[in-house]
């Protein structure tokens, strides 16, 4: 019994190595994103606004797809960084490329338009859902 348990407890030094990695990455998208939009999300989210809670929310989801292939296709944790940074950039510019296609977007997402909210939110998680599928090698 105590060598199943002891078995089993040799998998959290690598499970807490690409956890906090993953927070870690999670934290830095969040922080870009809330930088690269033109609204302030936690305000947004503070002042209960539908719209920036989804679209936010969608971005996270995202990122965290292609975040989770990453770890679990990576040989080691570099691997692991490096495709995190990958789906990061692509998230950021998916964001970017639907800005540019929904015209006003941050102004109808602080006026707390749902309709932007849900299509920037299902625009991040089909092309974060995509990316993890790409990164199945």
């Amino acid at each position: 019994m105590l060598d199943a348990a002891s078995a089993s407890l040799a998998g959290l030094e690598p499970f807490l190595m690409y956890f906090s990695v993953a927070i870690v990455l999670m934290l830095l998208f969040m922080r870009i994103y809330t930088w690269i939009t033109p609204h302030h999300e936690w305000d947004l989210i503070r002042d209960k606004n539908p719209a920036a809670a989804i679209a936010f929310g969608g971005a996270l989801i995202g990122f965290s797809l292609p975040l989770s292939s990453a770890i679990t296709q990576s040989m080691f944790l570099l691997d692991c960084v490096i495709w995190g940074a990958v789906a990061l950039v692509i998230q950021l510019l998916t964001f970017l490329v639907v800005r540019l296609v929904l015209k006003s977007l941050s102004e109808r997402i602080i006026k707390g338009e749902i309709a932007a909210g849900i299509f920037t939110a299902a625009c991040a998680i089909a092309v974060g859902i995509i990316n993890a599928a790409c990164m199945t090698y």
